[in-house]
């Protein structure tokens, strides 16, 4: 008779994105993610597959939880320009833990077409709505005139990962609030 998951497989994949976040793929071993997750590694194959398998997973549940944090950060406020604030804000607050997106990209780039395809559906999802955010504060008024809302979400978005590198790089909080700020200043 086949035993039942003795674990809770969200628990499990929460603390494999914790473990990816700070080590990335390369640097993650599968000693580190059975003692994180708090499971052997055979439930760690039968469960996840590989360690690819796993990364894959991982990056595409951060990537929703992120994505679902931007959009609420950028529901915030009376004005639009508010919203996109707020996202801004909000990334510059969270910079100190590593960006499992940021980092994916920075260690696979598109070598790899399950993960590019996960990144797109995320930046596809996250772009159209920051891209609406910014034609609603060009029609207000708090948009500079000469951007294209879709360029201007385009920077903000790298932007927000440079904030995320420079983090990850050192950067104090006064310098991410700095650039934060500069960001803002340079599409209003």
């Amino acid at each position: 008779m086949a035993r039942s998951k003795e674990f809770d497989s969200t628990e499990a994949l929460a603390a494999a994105v914790e473990v990816f976040r700070e080590h990335g793929f390369a640097g993650t071993s599968a000693g580190m993610l059975t003692d994180s997750m708090g499971i052997g590694r055979q439930s760690l194959y039968d469960t996840f597959g590989d360690k690819w398998q796993l990364y894959c997973e991982a990056v595409r549940s951060y990537a929703a939880s992120e994505g679902e944090a931007h959009l609420h950060a950028l529901s915030k406020g009376p004005k639009a320009i508010d919203g996109i604030a707020c996202m801004i804000h909000r990334v510059v607050q969270e910079a100190e833990r590593p960006c499992l997106g940021v980092g994916s990209l920075s260690e696979f780039g598109s070598s790899r077409d399950d993960l590019k395809g996960i990144h797109a559906a995320a930046d596809r999802a996250l772009r159209s709505a920051l891209t609406k955010k910014a034609q609603q504060a060009l029609a207000e008024g708090d948009l500079r005139r000469d951007l294209d809302p879709a360029d201007a979400a385009a920077f903000v978005l790298a932007n927000l990962a440079a904030i995320r590198l420079a983090a990850r790089g050192g950067a104090r909080p006064a310098q991410l609030r700095s650039l934060a700020q500069t960001l803002l200043q340079a599409v209003r």
